[in-house]
């Protein structure tokens, strides 16, 4: 076993484990909250399905998790960065134009802090897993096995927009036309943004760009309704 695949099996450990600790911690406040939102232990032991693909990064022409040779500012600083500009223009759009009254609760999107922070990495954890970590790797593999990789780069954007396409189509609830065009535009392209920086950068990449939308659209909010709404 390589050092890479052993940094990235300890890596996915340990984010399988903040997972679990959120989870425990969710159990253990559930019923002091209404509407409070707890992970079960199957959606938990179902992130194990991606194990297999953390021994075939490089093989699929991914990056390693802490590839030696890319920087944490192209890692992580980068990404956060790329995923705070979506977080913002979702606060902008969804709270400050269409929802500017207080609310009265906190909406469903939104979850008790400090306890959000697991909540919400565990699901930019899933997310990933499943639109990026195992699609991409898994039609990688077969491009750069293909004919020698002689259409490595065909057989990564084709799955690149096919994975973009994904999660606006499955989050699509309907509203007006601009807002419908807002809500797939945005998220097709954070997400295509997403499969670059996993090629570019690894995992940890596409991650922390979920990461940076997720700290300020459910995170931050979440602690601004809290604080001052509520």
């Amino acid at each position: 076993m390589t050092r890479g695949i052993k940094s990235n099996l300890i890596t996915y450990g340990f984010f399988l484990s903040v997972a679990a600790a959120g989870l425990v911690y969710g159990k253990s406040i559930l019923p002091s909250f209404n509407h409070l939102r707890v992970w079960d232990v199957q959606t938990l032991l179902l992130l194990l399905i991606g194990v297999p693909f953390l021994f075939f990064q490089t093989k699929a022409g991914l990056p390693d998790f802490w590839d030696s040779q890319i920087s944490h500012r192209t890692r992580i600083l980068l990404p956060v960065l790329i995923g705070m500009v979506f977080g913002i223009l979702d606060v902008l759009v969804f709270k400050v134009l269409l929802h500017p009254e207080p609310y009265t609760e906190l909406p469903p999107f939104l979850q008790p802090f400090p306890y959000s922070l697991f909540l919400y990495f565990s699901g930019a954890l899933e997310v990933e897993v499943f639109y990026r970590l195992i699609p991409l790797t898994l039609i990688c593999a077969i491009g750069h096995g293909y004919k020698k990789g002689k259409y490595a780069h065909l057989f990564f954007w084709t799955a690149a927009i096919l994975t973009s396409v994904r999660e606006p189509l499955e989050q699509y609830s309907g509203g007006s036309a601009l807002l419908i065009f807002y809500s797939f535009a945005t998220g097709f392209t954070m997400n295509l943004f997403q499969a670059a920086w996993y090629k570019k950068a690894g995992f940890p990449a596409t991650l922390f760009i979920r990461l940076g939308h997720y700290l300020l659209w459910h995170i931050l909010l979440g602690i601004y309704v809290e604080s001052v709404e509520l």
